[in-house]
C-alpha cells in the first residue's frame, strides 16, 4: 500500500526559498525522474527567464553531447562520439550568464565515473557557485521505463530476466552496469556531496500524483513566478508499450546475430524505426504495459527504504516525501473485457507473450527505417523525410540494394 509519511526533515515545495543570485543550479537527474519534462519546460521558457535573472545556457533542450563528453561517455550505440569541444562550448555559455542564475540539466551527469570527474565538472561550471539538484523516484516505477530504454539501445534480454540480474545476481552489473550507478540514489547523492558539501545539494522526491510538483519546485528554487514553466509535449520521449518493446527486442536479436554494424542500428532502428513509431503511434488503453512482478516490487521497496535512510544521513535538503521511495504501489487494475490476443480478466502485462503489436504500428516502424535510408546520401531530394511518399522511399531503397548487389 502507498504510504503518506512525509519526513519531519523534508521540505514542502511551498516553503522553499530561492537560491542566491548567480547560482549554477546543476540538475543531474538521474534518468526517468522527470528530467525530460523539466528540460522541455526550461527550454520552452528560455526567452522569458532573463527577465527574472535566470539563464538556460544551452542551445538545445538537452545538452547531452556536452555532458557525455564531460563524463567520458560514448553515448548510445552507433552514435558519433562526443568531443571535448561540446563540453567546452557549454561551459563557455554558462560563464557568459555572468551574475545571473543559470540552470544546467542532464541526466547523464549521474553517469560521472568517479570523484575526480565530478570535481572537475563542478570546478569548471563555477566551483562554489554550483548547487546540485538530484531528482529521485521509487525504483518500482523506474525499472520498467529503464528496461525499455535499454532495449532501445540494443538490449536483447527480457524484462524478468533483466530484473533477476539487477536484483538477485551480485554484483548486479550485467547486462547494464549503468543502472545502479544511476539509480542507487543514496550513493549518487553521497558522491556529489563529497564534491560540493551537503549544504549545496538538494534532493527532490518526485511524486507522480502531483504532475506539476516538479515544475513548481524548480520555479521556487530559481525565483520564478508560479506556472511560468509549462509542460512541452514530447512524443519522441514516450515509453514503449510491452508489444513495441518486445518487437524491438526481437529485432535486436536478429540485428546482433547477423553482425550488422552499430552505426546502422543507430540510423535505421533507434533514429529511424523507433522515432517514427513513437511520433506517429500513441498508446491506447488496450495496449499492454510493462508489468513488474511482485517479488521485484518488494525488493525495490526494501532498497528504497535503505536509500531514504542513507540520504537522510548525508544532511542534504530533501524536498517531498522520502516515504515514497519505499512505498509498495497498489496492483494495477484489471482491464475490463477481453484484450487483443489475451484472455478475459487476465492481469495487464502478465506475460510478454500476451502482447500483440498492431499491424499499423509495425508498418510505421518499418516506414521509419525506410525513411532513414532515403534521407541518407544519394537518397531523395531535400524534402523532409516525413513528407516523402512511401512509394518513393521504397523505390530509393530498392535502387540502392540493386547497386550494392551489382558492386558485389
Amino acid at each position: 500500500m502507498e504510504t503518506d509519511c512525509t519526513s519531519n526533515d523534508a521540505v514542502a515545495p511551498a516553503k522553499l526559498s530561492a537560491l542566491p543570485p548567480g547560482t549554477r543550479l546543476l540538475h543531474i537527474g538521474p534518468h526517468k525522474t522527470g528530467t525530460t519534462s523539466i528540460q522541455g519546460a526550461l527550454f520552452g521558457a528560455k526567452e522569458k527567464l532573463p527577465a527574472y535573472g535566470v539563464e538556460f545556457p544551452a542551445q538545445s533542450r538537452h545538452p547531452m553531447q556536452a555532458v557525455l563528453a564531460a563524463c567520458a561517455r560514448t553515448g548510445m550505440i552507433g552514435d558519433a562520439r562526443p568531443t571535448e569541444r561540446h563540453w567546452t562550448r557549454l561551459v563557455e555559455q554558462v560563464h557568459a550568464s555572468g551574475r545571473r542564475t543559470s540552470v544546467i540539466s542532464s541526466e547523464f551527469f549521474a553517469d560521472a565515473p568517479d570523484d575526480a570527474t565530478i570535481e572537475r565538472i563542478v570546478e569548471q561550471l563555477g566551483g562554489e557557485r554550483v548547487h546540485v539538484l538530484v531528482t529521485v523516484r521509487p525504483l518500482a516505477k523506474i525499472m520498467p521505463s529503464q528496461w525499455q530504454q535499454y532495449v532501445q539501445n540494443g538490449l536483447r534480454m527480457g524484462y524478468e530476466e533483466w530484473l533477476e540480474h539487477m536484483l538477485r545476481k551480485a554484483p548486479y552489473d550485467k547486462p547494464n552496469p549503468s543502472f545502479w550507478r544511476r539509480h542507487r540514489h543514496d550513493r549518487l547523492v553521497e558522491r556529489w556531496v563529497r564534491a560540493v558539501g551537503a549544504e549545496r545539494v538538494t534532493v527532490v522526491v518526485v511524486d507522480d500524483r502531483d504532475r506539476g510538483g516538479l515544475m513548481r519546485t524548480f520555479e521556487a528554487l530559481l525565483g520564478l513566478p508560479r506556472n511560468l514553466l509549462q509542460p512541452v509535449p514530447d512524443t519522441a520521449n514516450r515509453s514503449l508499450t510491452l508489444a513495441e518493446t518486445e518487437m524491438l527486442r526481437s529485432l535486436n536479436k536478429e540485428f546482433r546475430s547477423n553482425g550488422l554494424p552499430d552505426e546502422l542500428y543507430s540510423k535505421l532502428v533507434r533514429n529511424g524505426a523507433v522515432v517514427h513509431m513513437k511520433n506517429i503511434c500513441s498508446p491506447t488503453p488496450r495496449d499492454v504495459k510493462i508489468s513488474t512482478p511482485g517479488w521485484a516490487v518488494e525488493a525495490a521497496a526494501e532498497i528504497g527504504a535503505e536509500m531514504a535512510d542513507r540520504i537522510a544521513l548525508t544532511g542534504v535538503q530533501v524536498i517531498g516525501d522520502p516515504g515514497l521511495l519505499s512505498a509498495v504501489p497498489e496492483p494495477a487494475a484489471k482491464p475490463a473485457g477481453e484484450w487483443e490476443g489475451g484472455r478475459e480478466g487476465e492481469r495487464e502485462g502478465e506475460r510478454a507473450g500476451e502482447a500483440r503489436i498492431a499491424p499499423e504500428v509495425a508498418a510505421h516502424a518499418l516506414y521509419g527505417a525506410l525513411a532513414a535510408v532515403a534521407a541518407g546520401p544519394g537518397g531523395t531530394s531535400a524534402r523532409p523525410v516525413h513528407q516523402t511518399p512511401s512509394k518513393e522511399l521504397v523505390r530509393v531503397l530498392g535502387h540502392r540494394c540493386l547497386k550494392r548487389l551489382r558492386r558485389r
